[in-house]
């Protein structure tokens, strides 16, 4: 009895340590999962963009330098020319309508902290409150 609650005990703490070590290399895996669904396929998975008709999001100084508005673009999309990186883009993108500020919340962070990129955390309640600037009314 003693042996097989020592194994219980034993192969239970392996399996909470590999949880826990996966959680800690990864802590924007919901948002990597919703990249990859919403937005790898013309974003590609790296970032990179698409030879010249969709802006990369690795290393790219539009995401970088327009946090405040990254939401209302994920939310409502994008028209119009815009440059990235010095390359002017000028594909429209189509907005998610249905996806939560959550989500939008933890794709900008994945963003922020993949491909090289080193962007501060945005907090959920900054992207709430940008999201209300560009709610239709």
């Amino acid at each position: 009895m003693k042996c097989k609650l020592f194994f219980f005990l034993y192969f239970s703490s392996i399996i909470i340590v590999l949880i826990f070590s996966t959680c800690a290399e990864n802590p924007y895996r919901q948002g990597e999962q919703l990249y990859t669904f919403y937005c790898s396929s013309c974003h590609m998975e790296e970032g990179q963009g698409l030879r010249g008709l969709i802006p990369p999001l690795a290393g790219a100084d539009y995401w970088k330098d327009n946090q405040d508005k990254l939401a209302c673009i994920i939310k409502n999309g994008i028209e119009g020319e815009i440059i990235v990186n010095g390359k002017t883009y000028n594909q429209p993108m189509a907005g998610i309508e249905k996806i939560s500020s959550f989500e939008i919340a933890n794709i900008i962070n994945y963003v922020n902290q993949s491909w090289g990129n080193d962007i501060p955390f945005k907090n959920f309640e900054d992207i709430e409150a940008e999201l209300e600037i560009c709610a239709p009314d």
